[in-house]
């Protein structure tokens, strides 16, 4: 199903496309990102994208406050900033290994983490090693069928995704730079 932002009933759709476990593409923070419930949909969206095991996706979350369920690691007070923004932080997993966890600033998106109240998967529009889509017509006609609501704002001129970040470690480690750029001296032995 397609439906525009400027339709009033396009969010409730989503909302309910989210809550039965479907999922839906959606206009994020920089580009438009896939979108399900954590970690309920994760095959679903691997089948969509054609990723393998080995690539994690990225955890939205509402804001800081939800960290102690994920991670035993606190928001470091340098980047509290950058949090809700194009940030994507490397905690270490209450579950085991790591997670990569960002606050998005996109008024959507924090809206229908409310509703959800619990963690979102989100990644790019692509098959697993292809350019991000940012036309709306290539989404459409690509993933119409394979995914449960496409929300359209119109083409979203590529721009880069968001920063990539480990903070597991010190210094800190930059995994890719996206369109947040940050000090250097964050990435120094102290």
């Amino acid at each position: 199903m397609l439906v525009n932002t400027g339709d009033k009933k396009s969010f409730c759709r989503l909302v309910d496309t989210v809550r039965r476990g479907g999922v839906a593409i959606i206009p994020c923070d920089t580009i438009y990102g896939i979108v399900g419930i954590a970690p309920d949909t994760e095959q679903k969206i691997r089948r969509i994208k054609g990723r393998s095991k080995d690539s994690p996706f990225v955890r939205l979350i509402q804001s800081a406050d939800w960290l102690p369920g994920i991670t035993d690691q606190k928001l470091p007070a340098v980047l509290h900033a950058y949090w809700p923004g194009p940030l994507t932080l490397i905690f270490t997993s209450r579950e085991g290994g790591s997670v990569a966890l960002r606050v998005p600033k996109d008024d959507q998106l924090q809206r229908l983490l409310t509703e959800i109240g619990q963690p979102l998967f989100s990644t790019s529009v692509n098959r697993s090693q292809e350019k991000a889509l940012w036309r709306i017509k290539d989404i459409i006609e690509q993933f119409e069928h394979k995914v449960d609501l496409i929300v359209s704002a119109g083409d979203i001129k590529a721009v880069k995704p968001s920063t990539i970040i480990d903070i597991t470690q010190s210094p800190f480690r930059l995994l890719r730079q996206g369109v947040l750029e940050l000090p250097d001296s964050l990435f120094l032995e102290k």
